[in-house]
């Protein structure tokens, strides 16, 4: 009874209603609010903040037994509640619960063992389930096909640990809210390096990690001097042979630019920082590559909301700016008291270093309010001021607790050891992407730029809603520019750069991500990194058409700008990889990208089943039927052509170039570059389609039946062939069929249009669920996914997938 009254009294006082947007409401609902076992909501919003308030406050209690323990919760409660600091997402969804953990990011050792890896593989696993995320370096696994002594076998290698942990990663669903993220990070001079960075090459492998290269500075003076460079076999510790350092780097900026994997990882940079290097150097960082940390390490996160910052006058409120800082801080040690961590040796570790990370989101607002456009020598500058302000008063803040509550336990051992900086904790600042959190706090993530101005969000009945960037709206309709209309088109468009309705001055200051040159998104990275104790979470986006040499200047000036890390994201690659390469690099990654001594390409065997559709299309020799089969994961294998009931010539010469096709598919040749080939070839007999289109050709209406089949699978890149319709088009086709080159069941007699086929039910379903998989949607909610530092998540429901 004592304890309910006590309960009852400490939450009165924190009465103030929370901040929240109706979409921030949804996405606490689904995401954050407790539940009962029928999975029933059972706490309000306001609840929730004061569970968290009254379970992190409770360490007071440890270093002052006579502390107004209600003044803490208080201060924590309304600096939550009025959006101005957030912390991660596992501290709002755990704090007071039974074992509540409370930590967002880990690292995990894996040794060179089969014990001591099957150990880290159940230790992630815990991990994931009280909403952490795990990373990992996989560099001193000895490499594929090495000798192993104990048993006389060979080893498979990191690669192969790799999948494993991934695959035990895709059976835990983290806490039931958060999907299980990872980082794995591979030394560049590991033998096995140029299997790792190809390693994602496919969307569909792996899906559960990112992946970086760690590179040292020996690695870059020899990539900019064309040098080789050795690989060190980390079981013996000896060179097994050297590579061209350029060519390697090559690997990397390719295969980056195909689909955003892997990132880079500067560690020499990353263990000048390091605080405690007595216990041993940095070898990983957390999933989306901001928090490096050692061994059993975990960090507590938290952000600032910069916008919240700004006055009426148009003015930073150092000030406030200042007490969110030293309350947010405050609040981040205390995590570290009242956080249950899943194992002894994290516990130990943790409690011993203290680290948290304090960090901003909404920078992009703050811009806005400050009338300052992002890509600007202004805005870069201002970066510097605010996390230099921000900096100093979390090291004040960690000092003043240092001296209250005595350092950090290994502070002994730690760089500052013997001097008057006795620091409460071992880091103070790090800039985390704030995907979900940002979201709750109706603000933008991180320190990135807008992914787009207004979104267009589906509700219940088919309707449309624009959600629109808050700071925009009060702009559009107070300066006379707003209407529906102009809010649809925007949405359309997410840039406003375009519409001349719009003042120049506003199109200039409300940029886009996609808006902004590469330079302006390191220099902006490299802005915050100056004045950040661990590293900056940070996307350098780039336009679709970007080259392999945009990437390669980005990644070298990354490292010029000393950097910790950088990571970039090409617009639509990962759809269009997954549309169009079937199982390897796309042909401009492969002109620049040569294979190494010793590699081969070799064809994929083919599966005993496969599923794909037959085309028809006219040409001047007769009707062809073109079957475009997949592999089990979705990907264009191989095509077969046959034409009708002709025979000769043409059948013959059509069989082997779509034999060749299936060949260079299995190989690993973008399917862009092999039509590429094919079309616009021209014979003595072409034939005009309905509709004025031209088939030249055998081989050109064999690009066209590919090109329409993957037009109908919704490829931005491919498809100039008009496909009629969805309905009209699919059959499934099995593997003994096709592999006869059989034409379906429809005879010449058939009078479908010229481009057409049959579809089964079950073949519909086969492709309909294909296509729903092709495009970056949330699996949730339908809407857009954006890809922001290594994750991606929706902007409507909260969806989030590092």
């Amino acid at each position: 009874m004592g304890t309910e009254a006590t309960h009852s009294a400490s939450v009165k006082h924190m009465h103030l209603e929370p901040e929240l947007t109706e979409n921030a409401r949804f996405i606490l609902r689904k995401r954050y609010l407790l539940k009962n076992e029928r999975a029933e909501v059972i706490e309000t919003e306001q609840e929730m903040f004061q569970r968290v308030a009254r379970a992190v406050a409770a360490p007071d209690l440890v270093y002052n037994p006579s502390v107004d323990l209600r003044q803490t919760e208080q201060e924590f409660y309304e600096l939550m509640v009025k959006m101005e600091f957030l912390p991660n997402s596992p501290t709002l969804m755990n704090a007071g619960k039974p074992g509540g953990q409370l930590s967002a990011c880990f690292v995990l050792p894996i040794e060179d063992s089969l014990d001591a890896i099957f150990d880290s593989v159940k230790s992630a696993a815990l991990i994931h389930q009280t909403g952490g995320g795990t990373g990992f370096s996989f560099s001193r696994l000895r490499p594929a096909n090495d000798v192993v002594r104990s048993t006389g076998g060979v080893a498979s290698g990191p690669i192969s640990f790799l999948k494993v942990f991934n695959q035990a990663t895709e059976v835990i669903k983290q806490g039931g809210t958060r999907r299980g993220a990872n980082m794995a990070i591979l030394d560049v001079h590991h033998p096995d390096i140029l299997d790792f960075i190809t390693c994602k090459k496919r969307n569909t492998e792996i899906t559960n990690f990112n992946i970086s290269v760690a590179a040292d500075e020996e690695f870059m003076r020899a990539v900019e001097k064309d040098a080789d460079y050795p690989l060190i076999n980390p079981n013996t510790g000896k060179e097994v042979r050297r590579l061209s350092a350029r060519k390697v780097f090559d690997y990397v900026v390719n295969s980056a630019w195909l689909n955003g994997e892997p990132g880079m990882v500067f560690l020499d940079r990353v263990n000048a920082d390091n605080p405690t290097p007595s216990l041993g150097r940095i070898e990983a960082t957390n999933p989306c590559g901001e928090q490096p940390l050692l061994p059993y390490e975990a960090c507590n996160l938290g952000s600032i909301n910069l916008a919240k910052c700004v006055n009426e006058r148009k003015e930073i409120d150092w000030e406030k700016l200042r007490r969110i800082v030293r309350t947010g801080v405050h609040f981040l040690d205390n995590v570290v008291d009242a956080s249950d961590f899943p194992l002894e040796k994290i516990t130990k570790m943790v409690r011993g270093n203290r680290k948290i990370g304090l960090g901003v989101m909404g920078w992009a607002d703050m811009l806005f309010l400050l009338e300052t456009p992002y890509d600007s020598e202004d805005a870069v500058a201002l970066a510097e001021e605010v996390m230099e302000f921000i900096q100093e008063e979390s090291d004040r803040m960690s000092l003043d607790l240092g001296e209250e509550r005595g350092p950090f336990p290994n502070w002994e051992k730690s760089i500052w050891a013997g001097t008057k900086q006795k620091f409460r904790n071992a880091t103070r600042t790090t800039i985390a992407p704030t995907g979900t959190i940002s979201m709750i706090a109706g603000t933008s993530s991180g320190i990135e730029p807008l992914f787009a101005i207004v979104f267009i969000k589906n509700v219940m009945g088919g309707a449309q809603l624009g959600e629109s960037d808050p700071v925009f709206l009060a702009v559009a309709k107070g300066e006379g520019f707003y209407s529906e209309e102009l809010m649809k088109q925007i949405a359309q468009r997410g840039s406003v750069r375009t519409f001349s309705e719009i003042p120049e001055k506003w199109r200039r200051i409300f940029v886009t991500s996609h808006d902004i040159s590469p330079e302006w998104h390191l220099r902006m990275q490299a802005g915050f990194q100056g004045h950040t104790d661990n590293a900056v979470s940070k996307t350098v986006n780039f336009p679709q058409e970007a080259t392999p040499e945009d990437v390669r200047n980005v990644f070298v000036l990354a490292h010029e700008l000393g950097l910790k890390g950088v990571t970039v994201y090409r617009d639509r690659s990962r759809e269009e990889q997954v549309l169009n390469i079937g199982n390897a690099t796309t042909v401009e990654a492969q002109a620049v990208q040569p294979p190494l001594p010793g590699m081969r390409i070799k064809p994929r065997p083919r599966p005993q089943l496969v599923t794909g559709a037959t085309t028809k299309i006219e040409t001047g020799c007769g009707k062809m039927y073109v079957t475009i089969n997949e592999d089990e994961e979705g990907h264009p294998f191989e095509v077969f052509s046959q034409m009708g009931k002709a025979g000769g010539c043409a059948a013959a010469q059509s069989e082997a170039i779509t034999r060749l096709l299936s060949l260079a598919l299995r190989s690993g040749i973008a399917i862009e570059s092999i039509l590429k080939q094919l079309r616009g070839i021209s014979c003595p007999n072409p034939r005009l389609l309905p509709g004025g289109v031209r088939v030249s050709s055998c081989p050109d209406a064999i690009a066209k039946a590919v090109e329409s089949y993957l037009a109908f699978k919704g490829s931005p890149v491919v498809g100039r062939f008009k496909f009629p319709s969805k309905e009209s088009l699919v059959s499934e086709s099995s593997s003994a069929a096709s592999a006869k080159g059989e034409p379906p069941a429809q005879g010449d007699g058939d009078k479908s249009d010229n481009v057409s086929g049959t579809r089964s039910a079950s073949g519909a379903a086969v492709v309909n669920n294909l296509y729903k998989n092709m495009i970056d949607v949330c699996p949730d909610c339908g809407g857009t996914l954006i890809h922001d530092s290594g994750c991606v998540y929706c902007p409507i429901c909260g969806y989030s997938k590092c």
